[in-house]
């Protein structure tokens, strides 16, 4: 939605950018955000935080002279609280009037797009030599990796617009990056394989099973099949057939770490409906129950789980990673122990809604769609929704 120019105030609202932001949720600190998004936007999507209170009032509510006593009613008097938008505009308009009013309030930097932009890097603690850290994006949960070792790197399932940070990190860290590696096509973010191949010289790498729904990439890459295996450095990265969510899918493994991108998740299992639609969902849960019975879970309970995504339902581990022992999963996950028919009904019964725009991100990712960067980044605003489930399915 376009926003209308705003009559001009005589205050101008102090910002909060993104990051600082995200500081003081993370330690806990409790706070009202006032979301001046139309209700449709902010139901589908927020901040999350157990320590937030959301007040949701569009911000055309502010514009009149006198304001409606109602559009107070649920902001704190005697404390600091903050505005926010879609990419900052009305939010600090907004932030403008309540000062106005006697109210302490600060506005979201770029608003929710400011939000889509934090990016936080955490190392893993692997029984291997190589390092291996995963990026994590607040806003829609995408998960990404890096693998270093010694002079060389690897990034599994990059996402496009953090493109150059994966390359700066390697080379702070002694390497270049080698290979970008997709787990499957994706259906929530415009990846950042091709941007990495074109722009930096990378080598690309998608399963050969993803390959097969209609690639049609302008630049080269390689295929990797089952079994078939790269190296980084005295590191290999053995792909592993893992299809259920996509027919493509395909785990990664470098030493204990599994990179199960959306085949297993550390509070859900993939949903099973974005490559072939409702008509195709039930044959794909029952392919997807084989693949964890059969090809993820006889691995060793100290296995590190670490998916391409992660809901608001996921708890991370002490390390602040959103990864979980195979073990523990295990334990937890009573799905894992059901029987074939048992489990396909049961995925198949609450699914949340398809990610936003999934279809022009699933076309962009197979270079049938060529959105600017602009445009990608707007595709892949909310949250991913690429679990069978919004709730943990652990205990």
């Amino acid at each position: 939605m376009t926003v209308p120019d705003l009559p001009e105030l005589s205050v101008e609202a102090p910002v909060i950018d993104p990051e600082t932001l995200k500081e003081r949720i993370d330690s806990g600190e409790e706070l009202t955000i006032l979301d001046t998004r139309m209700p449709a936007d902010f139901e589908s999507w927020q901040i999350d935080g157990d320590n937030l209170t959301h007040v949701n009032v569009p911000y055309f509510e502010f514009l009149d002279d006198e304001l409606d006593e109602s559009v107070f009613t649920d902001l704190p008097e005697d404390e600091e609280f903050v505005t926010l938008c879609a990419k900052g505009t009305s939010s600090e308009y907004v932030a403008g009037r309540l000062i106005q009013e006697g109210y302490d309030v600060v506005a979201l930097e770029r608003g929710m797009n400011g939000w889509a932009a934090i990016y936080e890097y955490t190392e893993l603690e692997t029984d291997g030599d190589a390092l291996v850290a995963q990026y994590q994006r607040p806003s829609s949960g995408c998960l990404a990796y890096l693998i270093v070792d010694g002079d060389e790197a690897a990034v599994v399932d990059p996402l496009r617009y953090f493109a150059d940070e994966y390359v700066a990190d390697a080379k702070a860290l002694g390497a270049e990056l080698k290979y970008a590696i997709d787990t499957h096509i994706h259906a929530d973010h415009i990846s950042g394989l091709r941007t990495l191949v074109s722009d930096h010289g990378v080598t690309g790498v998608i399963p050969d099973a993803a390959e097969a729904r209609g690639v049609e990439y302008d630049l080269d890459y390689e295929t990797i099949g089952d079994g078939e295996t790269l190296t980084v450095g005295d590191t290999e990265i053995e792909a592993i057939h893992t299809p259920g969510h996509t027919s493509g899918m395909t785990t990664y493994k470098v030493d204990n770490v599994l990179f199960t991108g959306d085949g297993l998740f550390i509070e859900s299992v993939a949903r099973p409906d974005l490559e072939d639609g409702d008509e195709g969902a039930e044959d794909a849960a029952g392919l997807l129950y084989e693949t964890l019975q059969e090809r993820i879970l006889p691995y060793d309970d100290d296995s590190i789980v670490a998916p391409a995504h992660f809901s608001n339902a996921a708890t991370p581990a002490e390390d602040g990673s959103y990864t979980a022992t195979l073990g523990y999963l295990r334990d937890t996950m009573q799905a894992l122990h059901m029987e074939r028919d048992e489990f396909t009904e049961f995925i198949l019964s609450d699914m949340p809604p398809r990610p936003a725009n999934y279809t022009d991100i699933i076309e962009s990712n197979l270079g049938l769609q060529s959105p600017s960067d602009d445009r990608a980044f707007e595709l892949e605003l909310g949250p991913n929704n690429c679990a069978a489930s919004n709730d943990a399915l652990t205990n």
